[in-house]
């Protein structure tokens, strides 16, 4: 294993400390790195919280700030964060209009979140995303698990809370976005958890995981690999089957790296995907494209499609700063 570290205990604590170094502006660190947060607290808004094993990165930490997440809370590699850090997160940058918790359905996730719920002495409510098409039911998770469309909902609940929109339109709000995003993923080879020190799973130097999760757990089917229009075709008309699209719909585009994929490759999937899409009478009206919900260095990509109405894409366009993503401001 070959990765730039010092202590694999310290790995996390190491990488929030450099984090909150390179983001002054945009975050601080909760109490013994429990949470990352907001610069300053934003009173009369409804706070976004979100969180989930690290490894993703920047999903989720990278997500917090303007127009987007109020906090994140960061697990171990791989690991659920605690009840206790979301709570101790709540506390923290709640403004008065309650707490919605953005949650992916991984059952380490959903049983903490919940827990979290429950205990939380403040309005509050969730949102389960669940976009990936590729496996109903797994070890990681009751039902579909939730994946780069995360990023969507975050995105797009963000801008409205911001707005100072009340906490029953934001849960509806991520529950409409939710229903209309659909993910699948490719890996090419395996990632490392550092913990563990070598590969989650063996894969051959010709093969591919179809509809593989970003923890690397199994896809759909194991099968040689292809060229990159046929697993853009498979991957898209996945989700457009589960998406049933008219034509003529307008969609958000997301290509999406898994950490060790270049950018001249998931572009070239975007060429690929946007032909699948205009074959289908599908109106690509916006794209993202880059490695934002990342499984390590796993080499690979999901592709992600959202049907937003004009409402929803003009929360999509509307201004956000974060480490991460940045526009308009």
């Amino acid at each position: 294993m070959k990765k730039l570290i010092n202590d694999v205990d310290d790995l996390l604590a190491e990488s929030l400390d450099g984090f909150a170094l390179a983001n002054p502006d945009i975050v601080r660190l909760g109490p013994e790195r429990q949470f990352v947060a907001r610069k300053a607290r934003k009173q009369g808004k409804v706070a976004l919280i979100s969180g989930g094993g690290s490894g993703h990165e920047p999903l989720h930490a990278g997500f917090v700030g303007t127009g987007m997440l109020d906090a994140a809370c960061p697990g171990q590699v791989f690991t659920s964060p605690t009840p206790d850090q979301m709570l101790a997160a709540a506390h923290a940058v709640h403004g008065g209009a309650g707490v919605l918790f953005i949650v992916k359905n991984y059952s380490g996730d959903m049983m903490n979140f919940q827990m979290a719920a429950e205990m939380l002495d403040m309005d509050n409510a969730s949102v389960i995303v669940n976009d990936d098409v590729a496996v109903e039911n797994s070890t990681y998770t009751t039902g579909r698990r939730g994946v780069a469309g995360t990023l969507v909902v975050e995105k797009v609940v963000g801008a409205a809370a911001e707005r100072g929109e009340p906490l029953a339109r934001l849960k509806a709000l991520g529950d409409a976005v939710n229903n209309a995003t659909a993910s699948m993923g490719v890996a090419l080879t395996s990632c490392t958890v550092p913990a563990a020190g070598s590969p989650t799973f063996q894969i051959g130097v010709d093969e591919m995981e179809m509809g593989v999760g970003i923890h690397g757990e199994p896809g759909r089917r194991r099968v040689r690999l292809a060229s990159a229009d046929d697993i853009a075709a498979e991957l898209t008309g996945a989700i457009l089957r589960d998406l049933s699209l008219k034509p003529g719909t307008d969609v958000l585009l997301f290509v999406n790296g898994f950490g060790g994929t270049p950018l001249l490759e998931q572009y070239l999937m975007v060429n690929a995907a946007h032909k699948v899409l205009e074959g289908a009478g599908v109106n690509v009206a916006r794209h993202l494209t880059g490695s934002y919900v990342t499984s390590l260095e796993m080499a690979g990509c999901s592709i992600t499609v959202s049907a937003l109405d004009a409402a929803h894409m003009a929360l999509w366009d509307a201004p956000v700063h974060t480490a991460a993503l940045r526009w308009g401001m």
